[in-house]
């Protein structure tokens, strides 16, 4: 399994816009194979003092069944054009992609 936190820096004021977008994607993105989970998430106000907050900004989380079902997932015609969509929306991209730690 592995697991992606991608962090999206937005341009003020963008994240309805980008939201309504990337919520259109996400019927489409549950039925690609592999595909565990795909949602996104915003930053809540937890009044936690070593949160880090950001109101521009959207993290996306996911779990695939592999990283070939991942690099599939990023070349399917569906996220070609919402990355056409939401690009003038977005400062930056950053990802993690991360795969479980097990006892040996």
């Amino acid at each position: 399994m592995i697991t992606v936190v991608a962090s999206i820096e937005l341009k003020p004021n963008a994240k309805p816009q980008f939201l309504k977008h990337f919520l259109e994607i996400v019927p489409a993105v549950h039925q690609e194979v592999g595909c565990q989970e795909y949602y996104p998430a915003i930053d809540v106000d937890s009044g936690i003092s070593s949160q880090s907050k950001n109101e521009d900004s959207v993290t996306i989380l996911e779990k695939w069944d592999s990283l070939e079902a991942l690099r599939d997932h990023l070349v399917a015609p569906h996220m070609t054009a919402y990355r056409d969509k939401i690009q003038d929306l977005v400062i930056s991209v950053s990802l993690k992609i991360l795969q479980p730690v097990t006892a040996s």
